[in-house]
Order: structure tokens, then sequence, then C-alpha cells
């Protein structure tokens, strides 16, 4: 299926990245510092092409994901070019700018393919992205180790990114450009956008601060091996992919169910992997945490698909839990100085609490 290809090659640069970061380091040549500051420009180039993505795509789908696909892919190539840290950070600009941009873009037209087929697509292509990461980093990993060169991967990971923009021939068309909706109605759909997406924006604070910090908290808080650290996040990622497929296969869950399993699974799963003694609770913590979580941020972004046929409010969810994602690293790092890394991630797991209260409140 086009949408799960496209989905899978965005999660084939994502699960390596992790990997050739060290390689990028040397090659050009910066402090770990330098690094950060580079690393920091992907969401500072996320956040207004995702909002510039949305008003553009609404209605033209496949054509603004095929472009997104390509553009996506020459950014990957680019970071090959940098050769300061300067250059490095306008680089990565550029790729939060078109990851960004793909993000929001890939929610429309699976949004598109759902209203249009009557079938549930969000779990399964949402699926494929920590599926992809969990082969791509140990594949990466591989190829370094056979000597290929961080450029090299990278115009790899860029040509199989492009190869996969042609299989969007597949896709239909959308049917017709959305109306222009009056100013009340956008300001009602985008005030719908903000209760669904501040839950989802807490879910991917967890998801961010478990695949940046878990690794740290095995080796530096337990004792465990760079290895066994290793399973962590891989561990996460793994629950997360079954989540959305048991999601997937089932009949219809209630968002409101979700909710329940979300806030009270994830935030009790993030609490144990912050407060466990051990390696095996700490690792168990992960998964629990990614079982709970993972169905929760495709089911919302299914019911704002089904609640506007204009792609607004796949838009504004998909926009406004990005946020999560740029919250997190300041977050956890202030945080861990002050109460240190273990209680620093326990304390993620207060922000189970929102998804508990809507489902308290889609009760009432």
């Amino acid at each position: 299926m086009p949408l799960i290809a496209v989905c899978a090659v965005w999660a084939v640069f994502w699960g390596s990245w992790s990997v050739l970061l060290p390689a990028v380091k040397l090659e050009v040549g910066i402090s770990a510092t330098d690094l950060g500051i580079a690393l920091s420009a992907v969401p500072v180039g996320a956040l207004p092409a995702m909002a510039l993505a949305g008003r553009l795509a609404r209605g033209r789908e496949r054509p603004a994901l095929a472009l997104t696909t390509v553009l996506f892919a020459l950014s990957v190539a680019g970071i090959g070019l940098a050769a300061t840290g300067g250059q490095l950070a306008l680089a990565l600009l550029l790729v939060g700018a078109t990851s960004g941009a793909l993000d929001v873009v890939l929610n429309l037209a699976t949004g598109r393919a759902e209203r249009d087929s009557g079938r549930r697509l969000f779990q399964a292509v949402h699926a494929t992205f920590p599926l992809t990461v969990i082969v791509a980093a140990p594949l990466t990993g591989l190829a370094r180790s056979y000597g290929l060169g961080v450029d090299t991967v990278l115009v790899l990971i860029a040509l199989v990114v492009a190869a996969a923009s042609l299989t969007l021939v597949a896709l239909p068309l959308g049917r017709a450009l959305p109306e222009p909706a009056a100013v009340s109605e956008r300001r009602r759909l985008w005030g719908t956008a903000a209760v669904l997406g501040a839950p989802a924006a807490c879910v991917l604070v967890i998801e961010n601060s478990v695949e940046q910090w878990s690794v740290l908290l095995l080796e530096e808080h337990r004792g465990a091996t760079p290895l066994v650290s290793s399973a962590a996040p891989a561990a996460y990622m793994a629950a997360l992919t079954a989540g959305r497929l048991l999601a997937q296969a089932l009949p219809r869950v209630r968002l409101r169910t979700l909710y329940l399993v979300a806030g009270v699974g994830g935030g009790a799963g993030i609490a144990l992997a912050g407060m466990g003694g051990g390696v095996p609770v700490t690792i168990a913590g992960f998964a629990v945490t990614g079982l709970a979580l993972g169905p929760i941020v495709p089911a919302l972004l299914s019911h704002a698909a089904a609640g506007d046929s204009s792609g607004t409010l796949v838009w504004g969810v998909s926009t406004i839990s990005y946020t999560g994602f740029v919250v997190s690293p300041l977050l956890v790092a202030g945080l861990s100085g002050w109460l240190g890394l273990p209680a620093a991630l326990a304390v993620l797991g207060l922000l189970g609490l929102p998804l508990v209260a809507r489902f308290l409140v889609e009760r009432s």
C-alpha cells in the first residue's frame, strides 16, 4: 500500500539517524554541545513547515505527498554535504521542515483514504514506523561495520525514500478541494484540534523521552551493558507496534476506552521504568508504556479525519501534538537536573492524567 510504503521509508531515515550520529559528529568535527545545537534545528524547521503544509495540502493529498517525499529524500542526501556545525544545522533545518511537512501530509492522505474507502488505516500505517525503526537501526550499524561511510548510507536512504514516491501513483486523487470555511467554523475546528491534540502531545512527550533517555537510564543507573541497554527502546518500539496492530485487528475500540488504557497503562508503565530497581523491570516498564500508548495517537487522528472532511482537524491535531516532541528534551533535562533521571522519567507518568481526564469527560 502506498501510504505504508511512504511511512516505512520515512522511518528508515529516523531509525538509521541515531546510529549515524556518532560518525556524523566525528566527520564534521564538532563537540557534543555543537551537535546538540545542530539537532535542535529539526523541530525549529518542522513546526512552521507543518503549519504551511497543512494549509496547502488539503484536497491535494496525492501530489502533496509525492512532493514532500521527494523533498525529504533530497534533504536527507544533503546532510552528507555538511562540513561544519553551521552547515549541519542548516541541513537538519531542512530535514526538520521536510519531515514535518511529510508527517502532516501523510496524515491528511491517510484520513482522506479512510473516508473514501471506509476502511480503518491509521493504526496500520502508524504501526509501520516503529517496526521499520527496529529493523533500520541494526541494519545501519551493520552497514557501518562493513565500512560504508555516512555519505554513502545517506545517499542510499535518499534513493529508497525517493523510490517510494513512485508508489503514490496508485493512490486515488482527492475528490475536490475543500470549500473555504467561515471564520467561526475555523475557530471551532481548531478548538476541537486543541482538545484532541493536547492528549496526543502528552503521549509524544513520553514517547520521545523513551527514545532519547532509556538507554542512558539503563547504562548509568541500572548498570546495564550497552548491548542490554539497547533493548529498552527496541522493547518500547516493538510494544508500540503490537499495540497498534492489536487495535487494527480488533473490532473498532471506542476512543474513550483508549484514553483510559493510555492514561493508566502508559502512566504506570513509564513510572515503573523510572523507579523500577532492576534491568528486567525497567525494560518491562518501557514495554508496558509502548503497548498502552501505541493505539491512541492513530485513533485520535482517525477520529479527526472522520469528523472533518476538509482536513483541518487532522492538520491541527498533527501540528499541536508535535509540540510534545519539541518540549520533551527540555522537560526531561530540567527534571533530571532537579530530581535525577530515574525520578524525572517516573514523573512523566503524571502526563497520563490528562488522558484519564478525557476518559471521564467522555463518560459524562
